[in-house]
């Protein structure tokens, strides 16, 4: 237990002797970099990520439950995000999507416990009980290193039978209220023993016909301004620690760009017109609503101009479709030298970026 308290402790002394030198570009750009971390059990394909990850180019890893050992999982999982974390510039945001219910990675299989989906908590509506299998969930998360939680989905129940949300019980409601008030209890629990939390689908995923994994879903004749609602009320409390976009087409809102491509949606609406100024993250940029339409430097150039700060890969996907860590960090380093993307933009995000990882104690608290 004692290495696991001085581990943090040693990632920030380590952080603050390195931050002494100017702040480069590359270092910059490898923050705003999300990796899966694949098969770590794979030699070269580990000694891969070890090497970009000692080389400043991934700023954060998403876990799956593929990255779970069958055996002694509690414990290979820890000595994995140690391992990861020792191997960093900057201590890394290392994250889960770790709802509840059917988005639930850390399985009973593994040791850990089933905590109740969103829908049930919403239809039991006691505030204390969901704080409380939220704190257990977060419990789990820092106990393991995980310090971000893709988690709270705030998508309104407008569509019961939506594929991805309402039909598997990703929703606390139909009523924006009532989600905003779990929401406010799931973040609260988690706060309590700091691991961060992310705010998702902006600006709504509730009111689909469609699954985004598989394609475009367009909400313009579905879509309600009080999906936004959840956003606007937590936001005004302080509560959020990041908000996850969606890929979710609305022309009410904006274009026919999906929100997470749309400088309309992410600059213009959730930092405009809700005034956020946190760290926004893509979901997941290998999922077919993006890959279908999109080339992966248009993508890329369209999400970061946008106002996305972290680019999620999680190469979660067949071994043709995966994207190298270091391809990516030379794409995004070539469209800024070429002026395609503003330099201040990689800037704006590296201190959002930075400022996540202060509140969440991994660095100092100057940011």
């Amino acid at each position: 237990m004692m290495k696991y308290l001085l581990l943090p402790l040693l990632l920030v002394v380590t952080w603050q002797s390195r931050a002494q030198k100017s702040d480069s570009l590359d270092l910059m750009i490898g923050q705003m970099i999300m990796a899966g971390v694949r098969d770590f059990q794979n030699d070269s394909l580990r000694e891969s990520l070890l090497k970009q990850l000692s080389q400043g180019r991934v700023g954060g890893v998403v876990l799956f439950e593929k990255d779970i050992p069958a055996q002694n999982s509690r414990s290979g999982l820890r000595a994995m995000i140690d391992t990861l974390q020792q191997h960093t510039q900057t201590p890394l945001l290392v994250s889960i999507d770790e709802e509840g219910g059917r988005v639930n990675r850390l399985k009973p299989k593994y040791g850990f416990h089933n905590p109740p989906s969103a829908q049930q908590l919403g239809k039991w509506n006691n505030l204390d009980t969901t704080y409380h299998y939220s704190r257990r969930i977060a419990t789990n998360l820092i106990n393991l290193g995980i310090n971000l939680n893709y988690a709270p989905v705030v998508d309104v129940n407008i569509n019961p039978k939506n594929p991805i949300i309402g039909s598997i019980g990703r929703s606390f409601s139909s009523d924006h209220e009532q989600v905003t008030q779990h929401a406010r209890a799931f973040i609260w629990a988690h706060r309590s023993l700091k691991v961060g939390t992310a705010l998702k689908h902006f600006p709504g995923h509730g009111s689909s016909t469609r699954d985004t994994h598989k394609g475009l879903a367009d909400v313009t004749r579905t879509w309600v301004i009080e999906e936004l609602y959840p956003y606007q009320a937590l936001i005004e409390e302080g509560l959020v620690d990041a908000v996850m976009t969606s890929h979710v087409v609305n022309r009410v809102l904006a274009d026919s760009l999906p929100g997470t491509l749309s400088h309309k949606v992410v600059t213009g609406v959730l930092r405009g017109f809700l005034g956020y100024d946190g760290v926004v993250f893509s979901d997941d940029m290998q999922m077919k609503a993006i890959t279908s339409h999109y080339t992966v430097e248009e993508a890329v150039k369209l999400a970061i101009l946008a106002g996305v700060d972290v680019l999620v890969y999680a190469n979660h996907v067949l071994p043709d479709d995966v994207i190298p860590i270091q391809e990516l960090f030379e794409l995004v380093k070539r469209l800024v030298e070429s002026d395609e993307i503003p330099r201040e933009r990689i800037v704006q995000s590296y201190q959002r970026i930075m400022r996540l990882k202060a509140n969440l104690g991994l660095i100092p608290p100057q940011w």
